[in-house]
């Protein structure tokens, strides 16, 4: 029998499901709009159930263990925030998508957002209002950091307490549809970010019910989620059912799955091996396709192989590696932060290989760490210069573009989008957005409040800083926060915006940077700070050039003769008339402006290109 975990309206019957496999009475304890009271029915697995009459709908409820109170662990909707009673929601819903089909994983262009400082009102509505500016940039995935019911109003998502309710000062279950929708009527998926390697400290309420946790394992937020031990059939069947919902009632097209190395299974049928063949099944009944994106830092190509060839079967994962390679580099500083990476030679493996670290001894980690990922596609690989954690956990929330100027943030741009990954923005980074992004909560429990303004002056302690961390608690601390949308028309945000612009049109057209196979990307070492990037297509007609100095000064190089047909195309240095860069045709020998990069091609119709 196909489980309908929650409360469901099925055949105009409300039906109340719940696993409970250590108690043997439950009880169903209606609140709006009477006060009334039901036993439920427990079956062999654990499970209680009850059928009430379709005029229950949008009925409010707890359930009650002994005695107290409880929202439903499945609670699709909880109005009155995770302490209040669940709700009975309606999944029926217009949709206008029919026709809409998942774009091809190998051509996603993906923009990261967080909903409650994406815009001013921070709602899954309010985004709507931004997508054709999103569209017009050539996005076409959004990343929605997580939006699973949190505490208070406002968080980064990654302290949710029940997975499967659309946070409510967002818009709740029907806001995040009309997003949804929306998007697929500008021809842009939506990627959702889960979380399933623990829950957030407040009004988590799943240890009443269950054994959702094991002392076994621990994490950096207490004890594992139970994947393995006793009774775990169930929790896997809660966190496996939760994806497909979002896929099914929501219409989402791809999970991102947040830290997959702080969950441990060691079942015969590892859990991702168990969601990717549901996943699998379900693409095959519904006739379209879904991905699943890892975030992980094992460095470990099994989870990016299919199951077939023994891997979890992930459709792509974060390359961290790259970020961490590039950043060093255009903002030296950095390498406080990176001890681990600083050279040229590791970007460039960054381009070719994938994992910088590949069974090296890192002194980070005080080990011999990671595996090579020599002729994973380069499609498996999704490639970023920001994202939340990398501006967020930061002193003060700064973004690259508070770190370095406009000719280090040309060239970084260039360096993601002429990548041979999947690239990823996050919010405000296409015109230079200089809000801060910090970490920020509305807990109520003033000692977990506490504890968290402690661990985050902790985590700075290293850093020598001047003043104390932003408090999280504040409101002021997650207003700063906010996109200030008014400056992508004004100055050098406005160019950064077309400079991005220009690179994703580039990035959509030319033949070389759709092709995913590594051995058509090579990189060519000029200096310590400065190298060629060359991107070959499939049918080898097309060919494209990169020229990069990464640093200040100006660098010199010899290019070899058979590039003597190359023509300039893109050039971060200027307008025609001042541009430093030559044709290739004229001259082998080229001078490096200091921070700037170049592009040539050898194909036409191609026209030259001049960005100021």
């Amino acid at each position: 029998m196909e489980r309908n975990i929650g409360a469901n309206i099925l055949n105009d019957q409300c039906v109340f499901e719940v696993w409970v496999p250590g108690k043997e009475k439950m009880v169903l304890h209606i609140v709006s709009p009477a006060d009334e009271i039901f036993e439920m029915d427990k079956d062999a697995q654990g499970y209680f159930r009850i059928s009430l009459p379709g005029s229950y709908a949008g009925c409010r409820y707890y359930y009650n263990l002994e005695g107290k109170d409880y929202p439903d662990p499945v609670s699709f909707y909880q109005p009155a925030g995770v302490e209040g009673p669940s709700q009975l929601v309606d999944h029926r819903f217009e949709w206008t998508d029919n026709s809409w089909r998942n774009i091809p994983f190998d051509e996603y262009i993906i923009y990261e957002l967080h909903v409650g400082t994406f815009t001013e009102d921070g709602t899954f509505e309010a985004a709507i209002e931004r997508l054709d500016d999103l569209a017009a940039l050539g996005i076409n995935a959004i990343e929605i950091m997580p939006i699973a019911q949190f505490p208070g109003t406002r968080n980064w998502g990654y302290d949710g307490v029940f997975p499967y309710a659309a946070q409510n000062s967002y818009g709740g279950y029907i806001g995040l549809k009309r997003l949804v929708n929306a998007c697929h009527e500008k021809g842009i998926a939506v990627i959702l970010d889960v979380v399933y390697n623990h829950l957030g400290p407040e009004g988590n309420c799943l240890p009443a019910f269950g054994p959702y946790f094991t002392a076994k394992y621990g994490t950096p937020w207490g004890d594992a989620i139970n994947y393995d031990e006793e009774y775990s059939d169930g929790v896997r069947e809660y966190f496996c059912g939760n994806a497909l919902y979002w896929l099914k009632y929501f219409h989402i097209d791809a999970l991102r799955l947040d830290a997959i190395h702080q969950m441990y299974d060691f079942g015969a049928l590892h859990f991702w091996e168990y969601l990717r063949r549901e996943l699998d099944a379900f693409n095959q009944q519904t006739g379209k396709i879904h991905y699943l994106i890892a975030e992980s830092d094992l460095n470990n190509p099994k989870i990016i192989k299919d199951t077939e060839a023994g891997g979890y079967g992930f459709n792509a994962q974060w390359l961290d590696d790259f970020h961490h390679a590039l950043y060093v580099l255009i903002y030296p500083k950095g390498r406080e932060r990176y001890l681990d990476f600083g050279s040229i030679d590791q970007l460039a493996k960054a381009y070719t290989d994938g994992y910088v670290h590949s069974g090296q001894f890192v002194s980070f980690r005080k080990r011999k760490f990671g595996q090579p990922s020599v002729g994973i596609p380069g499609e498996r690989f999704i490639a970023f210069i920001q994202n939340h954690d990398q501006v967020g956990n930061t002193l003060k929330g700064d973004r690259l573009s508070n770190q370095v100027d406009l000719p280090q943030l040309k060239v970084a741009a260039a360096a993601l989008f002429l990548a041979p990954y999947i690239p990823m923005l996050f919010m405000g980074e296409e015109y230079a957005e200089d809000a801060p992004f910090t970490y920020f909560v509305d807990h109520r429990d003033p000692e977990l409040i506490e504890a968290i303004r402690e661990g985050r002056k902790a985590e700075f302690a290293h850093d020598k800083w001047q003043e104390e961390p932003a408090d999280p608690k504040s409101y002021e601390t997650f207003s700063r926060c906010k996109l200030q949308w008014q400056k992508r028309n004004e100055g050098t945000h406005k160019e950064i915006l077309t400079w991005y612009k220009t690179l994703i049109d580039l990035r959509k057209s030319h033949k070389a940077l759709k092709n995913f196979d590594r051995q058509y990307s090579r990189v060519h070492i000029i200096s310590d700070s400065a190298f060629m990037l060359h991107r070959i297509s499939k049918d080898e007609q097309e060919e494209l050039l990169a020229l990069f100095n990464l640093s200040g000064e100006e660098q010199k190089a010899v290019l070899l003769k058979q590039y003597e047909n190359f023509r300039l195309m893109l050039s971060s240095c200027g307008s025609y008339a001042s541009n430093p860069y030559p044709n290739i045709f004229d001259t082998l020998s080229i001078s490096l402006p200091g921070y700037s990069v170049a592009v040539y091609t050898n194909s036409c119709p191609y026209k030259l290109g001049y960005v100021q």
